[in-house]
């Protein structure tokens, strides 16, 4: 496995965009995490998690993220970080982990290190991945 990489000045800055996403949206048990991410085209997507009174139907932060790049046209990520309504870093659920390695096998994503974070390829967060061919 490949050793985490210390957080780069852009990765501070996507840290600072998801970190100012989710204080400017932050709603008690609605919109608890947020995150941010970087296309290899240098654009950035901030998102904030929804949540729903039927538990199931909640969506990630981060898939609303990938979403909005789609629809953007942009889904080539290099970068993404989650955040929880305090600042600190999140690492990503299982379904978000595998919808960042579907949509960029290269996506390198900021988890909780000893300081304040680490980066670390996707893959590295999912090993023997379910493989399917669209």
């Amino acid at each position: 496995m490949q050793q985490p990489l210390c957080l780069s000045e852009k990765d501070t800055a996507l840290l600072e965009s998801a970190r100012a996403i989710i204080k400017s949206r932050h709603k008690k048990f609605w919109h608890v995490i947020g995150a941010a991410l970087r296309t290899r085209s240098g654009r950035v997507f901030s998102a904030v998690h929804i949540e729903a009174g039927v538990g199931r139907i909640a969506v990630c932060a981060e898939a609303i993220a990938i979403g909005m790049a789609a629809t953007a046209g942009d889904t080539e990520i290099e970068s993404i970080v989650a955040v929880h309504a305090d600042g600190t870093i999140a690492a990503p659920c299982g379904m978000c982990r595998e919808l960042i390695l579907d949509y960029s096998p290269a996506a390198l994503v900021i988890v909780p290190g000893e300081r304040e974070g680490v980066v670390v390829p996707i893959e590295s967060l999912i090993p023997n991945k379910y493989k399917w061919t669209p």
